[in-house]
């Protein structure tokens, strides 16, 4: 069997960051895929792997804007898929205007589908965006042989709001990169820091209007004013409206820049180093398909307080603290009970980490590729090529 993959909408954040991961440790051959045809941009294909079964397609259109991308996916990609042989056509972008038949889509973003947090951008191009997006995805999922979720909680969701007909689906949650897993360190009492040496919390996440940064912010002051030494970090890029709140809520509470900094975006690679400098990982996301971010934080070993919104309980389960991440006031609460109970912090870190020892890129890959071939096969005409599907 052979199975195309279409990254023409794949090219930044969590969704290639999927894309290389399960490439890079794939074995389809043993399923019964003879080669994995990737068509895709020149940044895309420059930073997946070589494979021995696998084809890097470079499509110059898909280095051009998205009026580019979209043409060549809808008038291009089919014939392609068809002159290859394809046996069955990957989107994993979600969204797919092509002819081609079979294919396999995945959920990757809940945004389009939450019609609560999609409120929260108004009248803006941003929403304009997503409801385009909502449409696009909606169609594709409904005329998809196959869809991928990657929790239940996405299912749930994207199911009842697209009334879905005839798509066998599936949950595969993603993995977690190896270079993030560094065993739980010892819990020291609040005691053990001071001005000089601070209790760190770290907030990796884009600064966007579901991330609630600026609650986040709020709490913590509420801390600090307890005499509480503890300081907060936040991380990523940002959303411009979203960012202009938090620096307004900085300039109210911290101007000088004493205990919240935001240090914009960072590279992948470095990520790791953050979380190795820092006290408690901090999620307060309203809004997530699969919160990879979660996952790092509690592969690197920290406690974790988490909100308690979306699929982030059935991710984390009973390893971390949870609180309602539009009330500082709760946010704050949660962080107390952990700061003041190193061997609540202790505990919630050793089973977290322990939990995320489940996601692996490796059983995502399996997973992935067992679920394309057995779409595959189910088509008129074709036979399991071995009997590991």
């Amino acid at each position: 069997m052979i199975v195309g993959i279409d990254a023409s909408n794949v090219r930044v954040g969590g969704g290639l960051t999927h894309l290389v991961e399960i490439l890079r440790v794939a074995e389809p051959e043993t399923i019964g895929f003879s080669k994995v045809i990737l068509w895709a941009g020149h940044e895309s294909l420059r930073i997946v792997d070589d494979r021995s079964w696998m084809d890097k397609s470079h499509q110059p259109m898909l280095d051009k804007t998205l009026l580019h991308r979209i043409l060549w996916q809808r008038f291009t990609l089919g014939r392609l898929a068809r002159l290859s042989n394809c046996d069955v056509l990957f989107v994993p972008g979600g969204s797919y205007a092509g002819d081609f038949e079979p294919i396999v889509t995945m959920s990757q973003n809940m945004l389009p589908f939450d019609k609560r947090e999609l409120r929260r951008y108004a009248c803006s191009y941003t929403s304009l965006r997503l409801n385009a997006l909502r449409w696009t995805q909606s169609h594709t999922f409904r005329k998809a042989a196959g869809l991928i979720f990657l929790t239940r909680y996405a299912r749930e969701i994207v199911m009842r709001e697209i009334e879905a007909g005839t798509a066998e689906t599936t949950i595969i949650p993603h993995g977690v990169g190896t270079r993030f897993i560094c065993s739980p360190r010892k819990q020291l009492p609040i005691s053990y820091y001071s001005t000089q040496r601070p209790f760190r919390i770290l907030y990796v996440s884009i600064i966007d209007m579901y991330k609630h940064q600026w609650t986040v912010v709020e709490a913590v002051s509420r801390l600090r004013k307890h005499g509480i030494p503890v300081t907060l970090d936040l991380v990523g890029p940002s959303y411009p409206r979203a960012l202009l709140r938090l620096q307004r809520t900085l300039a109210r509470i911290d101007p000088s820049g004493k205990f919240a900094m935001y240090s914009g975006s960072v590279p992948h690679v470095e990520l790791p180093a953050r979380y190795a400098q820092a006290d408690l990982c901090l999620f307060a996301s309203s809004c997530e398909n699969m919160p990879n971010i979660l996952l790092e934080g509690m592969a690197s070993g920290l406690p974790i307080a988490c909100s308690d919104r979306g699929p982030m309980p059935e991710v984390l389960g009973t390893s971390g603290v949870y609180f309602d991440p539009e009330n500082p006031e709760d946010i704050a609460h949660a962080l107390q009970s952990m700061i003041d109970s190193p061997d609540l912090r202790m505990q919630l870190a050793e089973d977290s980490f322990r939990r995320a020892q489940a996601f692996s890129w490796q059983q995502c890959a399996n997973e992935t590729f067992g679920f394309l071939a057995r779409i595959a096969t189910a088509q008129p005409g074709k036979s399991v090529a071995t009997g590991q599907v």
